[in-house]
């Protein structure tokens, strides 16, 4: 391995490192978030069986009502102590994962539909410019042969019957015997 080749190899790995270092800084700040409302939902959970209790002491909700409502109120706090923990971070940035993969799979295809409608109707524009072309260069043409036609006409007209009829020697003779 010559020296170019080791120098090469140490840019390429100082230029991902950088972006390793990008990934873990996003990783680490979604863990974050994950957990701060992994936190948010466990006390909401709890609040909310405790506004549950209180409600049935004061008639509010019978009984059965208060333990449906607690229920959910329990899940609701089991499902941020759940966040709270690794494999629920785990869970969190795969759902992330997924989410982002099918939005940039969903901008990559509107990109390639915006793309292809501007290919298409730039092919469009530009076919429409060139018949437009073809038709002038068709009309310029016609143009210039009627012009000749008529010049001709014209030149045809004031000319004189000998100068018209250029004739080759021995020729009146044919035509004499022909009306003969």
């Amino acid at each position: 391995m010559s020296f170019r080749e080791i120098a090469f190899t140490i840019r390429a790995v100082n230029r991902a490192s950088s972006e390793f270092g990008r990934i873990q800084s996003d990783a680490e700040s979604l863990a974050t978030r994950v957990k701060s409302l992994g936190s948010a939902l466990a006390g909401i959970g709890a609040t909310g069986a405790a506004v549950g209790y209180i409600a049935n002491q004061f008639g509010l909700l019978n009984d059965a009502q208060m333990h449906t409502f607690n229920s959910g109120m329990m899940v609701v706090s089991v499902m941020g102590m759940f966040m709270r923990t690794s494999a629920g971070l785990a869970v969190a940035q795969k759902v992330y994962a997924a989410a982002t993969a099918f939005a940039t799979a969903v901008q990559n295809s509107l990109n390639i539909s915006f793309g292809t409608f501007l290919a298409l109707t730039g092919v469009g524009i530009a076919v429409i410019v060139a018949a437009a072309a073809a038709m002038m260069n068709f009309a310029n043409s016609m143009n210039h042969a009627t012009a000749s036609v008529q010049d001709f006409n014209e030149t045809a007209v004031n000319t004189t019957q000998h100068t018209r009829s250029i004739q080759r020697a021995g020729q009146e003779e044919l035509y004499r015997r022909g009306v003969e």
